[in-house]
């Protein structure tokens, strides 16, 4: 198959979570045979040895609605560039509607990714942005051949099962080839790692200065913030690292028992999820505490796993459960068989297949 992989109004950097995924993804493709190309619409230009190798259509921002005009003009070249690579099939990450993006359909079989509850993520942009999204997210779903979705939730939820498309279920996956498991440290009092990045409210990671005062012998490292909004005073066993490099983050990790997934999933009305940082902090050899259903995760019953309840104050009710968990976990590393599902190699197999089919029912109803 010729796969072309196609990325709207963000640069995908390297080091990113997204970016991480979609490198493994492509990696994985190609070890199968097949060719892959990745196609990126964005406005913010930067160095692009920083970025996902692939070819880029920039637009320039000046304002919302001269933005929203170059943004479309730049949809004609990625649809040139697209047409002349001469796909089997186009794959998709969903994101805001941009006319007249759909016409990639007509070019190749459509397949789109939804990652997470779309109606109430974008709602948080703002009314004009979530009402824009709610009315017009439909025109490139209804001329998708096919849907992959990161969760069962997502796969079964009304505004995406009206569409009737073909779906399968794929939660992320990590490529465990290049991780080296992290060596398990002898700390005399916990340590408990956070991942996030700022301004996802879903991360949940306003609620760690409370859990840092409830349990003052437990040390909390948060990677992606320089500082917490609203300001509070921050604990002294609540340290910020910062956005930092592959390599810094791992340092830090280096030193955890544990590590801890996002918090608030329920303010964008999801349970379920499959997050890259639970799955990449897994094949690190850290037990996880998931405050959220995990779709590959939610049946395993091990010792190096915390469930705990996706509500608003799932922290207070269970800050000693969390505490005692990372208290056990000192010295500890997970067991990478009991992950082996999560494997990229795995995920990607199966995706593969999905699209196979897609193109041969594309084919025969041609």
């Amino acid at each position: 198959m010729r796969i072309a992989y196609v990325s709207l109004h963000w640069l995908r950097t390297l080091n990113s979570g997204v970016g991480k995924k979609i490198q493994s993804q492509i990696s994985a493709w190609k070890d199968y045979g097949h060719e892959v190309k990745f196609f990126m619409h964005a406005a913010k230009r930067l160095d692009e040895s920083a970025l996902v190798p692939g070819e880029i259509v920039y637009y320039t921002e000046s304002g919302k609605f001269v933005s929203e005009l170059k943004r479309i003009s730049a949809i004609y070249p990625l649809l040139d560039a697209v047409r002349a690579f001469h796909p089997d099939l186009i794959y998709i990450r969903y994101g805001m509607y941009v006319y007249p993006v759909h016409r990639l359909a007509e070019i190749a079989p459509l397949v789109e990714e939804i990652t997470t509850n779309d109606l109430s993520q974008h709602g948080g942009l703002g009314v004009l942005y979530g009402l824009y999204n709610r009315i017009t997210r439909g025109i490139l779903i209804r001329n998708t051949s096919g849907l992959v979705c990161l969760s069962n939730e997502l796969a079964k939820a009304p505004f995406n099962v009206k569409y009737q498309k073909p779906t399968v279920v794929i939660g992320d996956g990590i490529n465990m080839k290049n991780i080296q498991p992290l060596a398990a440290p002898a700390n005399e009092k916990p340590q408990i790692a956070f991942i996030g990045s700022p301004d996802s409210i879903w991360q949940g990671v306003d609620k760690l200065p409370a859990f840092a005062r409830a349990c003052p012998d437990v040390e909390i490292h948060i990677i992606g913030y320089s500082h917490l909004k609203p300001e509070t005073d921050i604990p002294k066993n609540l340290h910020l690292h910062g956005y930092l490099s592959t390599v810094d983050y791992k340092k830090v990790l280096a030193n955890m028992d544990c590590a801890i997934g996002s918090l608030a999933l329920h303010r964008i009305q999801l349970n379920e999820s499959s997050p890259l940082k639970t799955r990449e902090c897994l094949a690190l050899g850290l037990p996880m505490i998931l405050p959220y259903h995990d779709t590959d995760l939610h049946y395993l019953e091990s010792d190096f796993l915390l469930k705990i309840q996706n509500t608003e104050n799932n922290i207070q009710t269970h800050a000693n459960i969390i505490r005692d968990f990372a208290y056990r976990m000192r010295g500890r590393r997970v067991d990478n068989t009991l992950i082996a599902h999560l494997n990229q190699e795995v995920k990607e197999r199966e995706r593969l297949l999905f699209f196979e089919q897609v193109i041969n029912k594309s084919r025969k109803t041609a």
